[in-house]
């Protein structure tokens, strides 16, 4: 059992090299209470609080799977739900991120990092259960399916309010237990687990959805059944990691980072924070741009081609599974050139997918080559984009109050994020407005225009910007100094 935090701060740790942070732990987990001003935790916590880390995000993937994406549009989708409700469904959880600062200002003033985490990720779980019994009312004709869609528009908003609240405060949580020089490997590894764990899982659910006796409707609340419990799971692997106080931590700096940048956080401050300002900038454009489109992949091909489910999951596993090949190298690629040239690089690669998926039908070619190597490409770079972009993000926050500047970019990138699932969803649903093709065309060129912010931001402990690491080399002018001997005159 946990202890109950009481009046401590945070503690100096060491950085841990790669083999001792990453090597297979065999103690039992043993009570953890808050980091200490006094003391640091040892390497065995620093690892089993790793290790937990990721079964958590392992079983929490399971939840997601149903939860999120493709699953749960077809589940909307066979109820008869337009473009316009999809994307409203793709933009909650980007409205729900307005309240991240409201979530950072009561992480800022807990005692414990873990308890917090618990009080608003345990009902947004729970809550889903209501939407089994909702369909069960469905198929005893209690409920008629515009009814079955607004309840689940209308969990999916609280669920991801509750989860909203407690998101800032796990992201300065994770920034404390991992040392900055092994995110980039640590990361990688984790999300590569999980990423293993949605290809293994989407196109069993979705074989499960697509097969059972009862129809699509009843296998979905079967399958929601089990992820909550997985969901469940997910969160009590949280009582084996390393807590922190926030409330007492604010006035120490953690030296789990290399730099000491620990200015206050306050919103003035952020404000005069120029670098921030440019993430920020890039962020919800980027957000932007994203969400104009990518929602309505798996739309267009469930409804306007009408490919079978099993279908689409096994495409949506093939993303996951390229992104298990592709995260560690990603990672340690991030670690050594640094996270914002790759985001440049391969966002321009990101930004141009769109553009591919134009002329995609449901022939033998499409199906069996150009929508899996569609799929391939889309796992492999956005493994990158979403490990990068967490990477710099956690960088040019200051240590002090980190909980805000992750809240004030979850809310512009939320901004921009349901701004553009709801944009896309009027330009998807009424072809007067352009239709599916034109949307995807759109996408991609505010893709690129979203990628210009990237070049003036400041990497800490990375070199600032020039041209001439854009430049081929024979086109870098060679400057040559010449020694000059000045001789005055007697």
């Amino acid at each position: 059992m946990l202890k109950i935090p009481g009046d401590f701060a945070l503690a100096k740790s060491q950085i841990l090299s790669p083999p001792e942070l990453l090597q297979p732990i065999n103690d039992v987990a043993v009570e953890i209470a808050p980091i200490l001003p006094s003391t640091q935790p040892s390497k065995n916590e620093i690892r089993t609080s790793l290790k937990a880390s990721t079964l958590d995000h392992i079983f929490s993937t399971i939840f997601s799977c149903v939860t999120a994406d493709v699953l749960l549009s077809n589940f909307l989708i066979d109820l008869g739900a337009t473009n316009i409700e999809i994307g409203f469904l793709a933009a909650i959880p980007m409205l729900a991120n307005f309240i991240q600062p409201i979530g950072a200002y009561l992480a800022d003033r807990a005692t414990s990092r873990c308890w917090y985490s618990l009080r608003f990720f345990t009902p947004s779980r729970l809550l889903w259960l209501i939407l089994v019994l909702s369909i069960v009312g469905f198929e005893i004709r209690l409920f008629e399916t515009h009814q079955l869609i607004q309840v689940t528009l209308f969990i999916a908003l609280v669920t991801h309010l509750c989860g909203a609240l407690g998101c800032s405060s796990w992201v300065s949580w994770m920034a404390v237990l991992v040392p900055q020089r092994l995110r980039g490997r640590y990361f990688g590894l984790r999300n590569s687990a999980a990423n293993l764990t949605n290809f293994l899982c989407v196109p069993l659910l979705g074989i499960l959805v697509s097969h059972w006796q009862g129809g699509t409707i009843q296998g979905y609340a079967l399958v929601l059944m089990l992820a909550v419990l997985a969901g469940i799971v997910s969160l009590s692997f949280q009582l084996f990691m390393v807590d922190v106080n926030p409330k007492a931590a604010t006035d120490v700096i953690p030296s789990l980072e290399l730099v000491d940048r620990a200015k206050p956080s306050t919103f003035p401050n952020l404000l005069k924070d120029t670098n921030f300002l440019k993430y920020l900038l890039y962020y919800g454009l980027w957000m932007f741009a994203v969400n104009l489109s990518f929602p309505f992949f798996n739309v267009y091909l469930l409804k306007d081609l009408g490919l079978d489910i099993s279908w689409v999951t096994f495409y949506n596993s093939l993303t996951a599974g390229v992104n298990v090949l592709m995260l560690v190298f990603w990672g340690k690629l991030a670690d050594r050139v640094g996270n914002r040239p790759m985001l440049i690089s391969i966002g321009m690669i990101v930004a141009l997918i769109p553009l591919l998926w134009l002329g995609i039908g449901i022939d033998t070619l499409s199906v069996w080559l150009w929508l899996p190597l569609l799929y391939a490409v889309s796992g492999s770079t956005w493994a990158a984009i979403d490990l990068c972009s967490n990477n710099l993000q956690m960088a040019i926050a200051p240590h002090r109050n980190s909980s805000s500047y992750f809240a004030i970019a979850a809310a512009v990138s939320g901004l921009g994020g349901a701004l553009g699932t709801t944009t896309g969803g009027f330009l998807a649903q009424d072809a007067f407005l352009g239709g599916i093709g034109e949307l995807f065309a759109l996408s991609a060129f505010l893709r690129l225009l979203a990628l210009f912010p990237l070049i003036f931001i400041r990497e800490p402990g990375r070199e600032s910007f020039s041209l001439a690491h854009f430049l081929p080399r024979f086109l870098v002018p060679q400057l040559t100094v010449t020694k000059v001997t000045v001789i005055s005159e007697s």
